[in-house]
Parts: structure tokens; C-alpha cells; sequence
């Protein structure tokens, strides 16, 4: 007889699976740019930054450039991928995960300042503005959590990501399964733990790629490993199912972790994602952080030389 899922998951998911998507988002510590350093838009779409940690632009508009610049660029990249590489073998190409990284950068600035995110979306081009201020307002959704940003430092360990296109076809058989929609899967999936390279296990013991505690995978995770990432994902949409999905995702998303902010945000990522998979990629290949220290993602050209 399963146990009750609420206490379970709010354990689980508050003390643990949160840490995550704070850990794979960072702080929002980046600095802008000096009076000199800013590059007009122009530029800012023309190619990837040499160096993966170079400043930001600091005015709107040309921070609006280099976003709206960046995010074409990288769907160009994505599709080039897609069609000419294998999203099913290895990680992303340099140039996606250039790209991802520098939009990444972008978002975490934009997060950490609602004056200039405001100013930002309001002359972004109207096909991008409501993408972008999903994702800025999904981290932003996320850092209100209490209990994640005032409790302690999570003990982090790095792992690889499974490819991609692996992933994607683990939500397309929990959907077949379960009916619960790939999108969905997909940003819990980024949200709990970076597509499975956050290791961590929390002191309630909630651990794998979809942050189960064992008392609740014992219940939900049909006889699987709750490390891998095929079973994960099918446990989490069977969850998911059982609580709400597809017909009320909010509800569902609310039993899985009781925080309207996590719901709204992983609402917000979902969205994204089932507008255009591309998002799926780019997140994909975003970079893991810990505070202000990146730990995965392109090395800078400092530390090449």
C-alpha cells in the first residue's frame, strides 16, 4: 500500500530537489560590462563570444541585442545539430554550447535585476518578449523558495547528462505510458537536476534524476533503478499521473512539490519547451553552477592558455 505521497514529496523536494535548479541556475552574480565594453546589437548576433566568460553588456539596449542576437544564433546552431550531427550520441557541439552559455549569462544577469529586466523585455523584440520574461520570472520563481535559499549548501557531485535525444525518447514512452506530456517531464527533469548531472542526495535522502526519497519510489517507481534516467522519468510521470496529470498539471506539479513558486516556474519551462523543443536544447546544454562558480560548460580562454 503506497504511503502517503504529500509529506513524502514536500520532504523530498523542498529539502533536496530544489537545491538543484539553484545550483544549475547559480546566483545571479554576473557584473556588467565597463562604459567601453559593450558591444551594439549588431554584433551581439553576429558570433559566439570568444571567451565564455567575457562581461556583459550593461545598457538595455544592447543587452536586448545581445539576447535577442544569442538566442537566433543558437537556434540556428541547434538546427544545424539536429540535422547534421547527433543529438542522440555525446554532448552538444562547441558552438551550442558557446551559445547556450552566453544566453545563460544573460538570463542569470537579468534575474538578478528586475529594473533592468523591465527595461530589457520592454524593447526586445514582441516575437521574443514573452520567452524571455518566462524564463527570467521562472528564476526568479524559483529563488523565492525559503526553505532552498535560506537553508544550507547542498553537497554537490557532477555526473554526465544521458544524450539528448536519449532523454527525450524516455519522456515519449512515459507519455505513451502515462499520457503525461513530454514538456512537462522534460522540466522537471531540468528543474530537479540538470537532466540528471546533479548527484546530490539530500538528508531526507531524496536522490536520482527526478528526485525520489525511497519510501515514495517504492511506491511510484514500478520495481526500477531510482538512479537511471529511463526509470526516473517513467516513475515521475507515473506520479504525476496519479496525482492530476495531464488533465490538471497544476495540481499535479502542486503534489509533487507543495510550492505554488516551483509550480508556476516549472509551468513557465514547460511552456517554453512545448512551444518550441529547441528550448529543450538550449537548457540542455546550459552550464551548471554553484554560487558564482560555473562548473561545467566551455572553458574560458584563460584557462585554455
Amino acid at each position: 500500500m503506497p504511503l502517503p505521497r504529500l509529506p513524502l514529496v514536500a520532504l523530498a523536494l523542498l529539502l533536496a530537489g530544489l537545491l538543484g535548479l539553484l545550483v544549475v541556475l547559480g546566483r545571479d552574480d554576473e557584473r556588467p560590462a565597463g562604459p567601453g565594453g559593450a558591444k551594439p546589437p549588431a554584433e551581439a548576433a553576429q558570433s559566439p563570444e570568444p571567451d565564455p566568460d567575457a562581461r556583459l553588456p550593461r545598457g538595455p539596449r544592447t543587452l536586448a541585442g545581445e539576447l535577442a542576437g544569442t538566442r537566433a544564433a543558437l537556434y540556428e546552431a541547434i538546427d544545424r545539430w539536429r540535422a547534421d550531427g547527433d543529438p542522440g550520441r555525446g554532448d552538444p557541439p562547441e558552438d551550442v554550447a558557446l551559445l547556450a552559455l552566453r544566453q545563460q549569462r544573460v538570463y542569470r544577469l537579468l534575474g538578478r535585476s528586475p529594473r533592468l529586466s523591465r527595461a530589457v523585455l520592454a524593447v526586445l523584440p514582441a516575437a521574443l518578449r514573452g520567452e524571455a520574461r518566462d524564463n527570467v520570472l521562472a528564476r526568479r520563481e524559483l529563488g523565492r523558495i525559503v526553505s532552498v535559499r535560506r537553508g544550507p549548501p547542498p553537497k554537490i557531485a557532477i555526473g554526465a547528462a544521458q544524450p539528448a535525444d536519449v532523454l527525450r525518447g524516455h519522456y515519449r514512452r512515459a507519455w505513451r505510458r502515462f499520457e503525461v506530456g513530454p514538456p512537462l517531464l522534460a522540466a522537471v527533469n531540468f528543474v530537479e537536476s540538470a537532466f540528471g548531472r546533479l548527484r546530490n542526495r539530500s538528508v531526507s535522502g531524496a536522490r536520482g534524476p527526478m528526485q525520489f526519497i525511497p519510501a515514495t519510489w517504492a511506491a511510484y517507481g514500478l520495481g526500477g533503478d531510482i538512479s537511471d534516467p529511463r526509470d526516473a522519468i517513467l516513475g515521475a510521470a507515473n506520479y504525476l499521473s496519479a496525482s492530476g496529470a495531464p488533465g490538471n498539471e497544476t495540481r499535479a506539479l502542486f503534489s509533487y512539490n507543495p510550492s505554488s513558486a516551483y509550480v508556476r516556474a516549472i509551468s513557465r519551462y514547460a511552456r517554453l519547451i512545448r512551444a518550441d523543443w529547441r528550448a529543450f536544447y538550449a537548457y540542455y546544454a546550459w552550464a551548471v553552477y554553484v554560487g558564482d562558480r560555473r562548473l561545467t560548460g566551455p572553458e574560458s580562454d584563460s584557462l585554455r592558455r
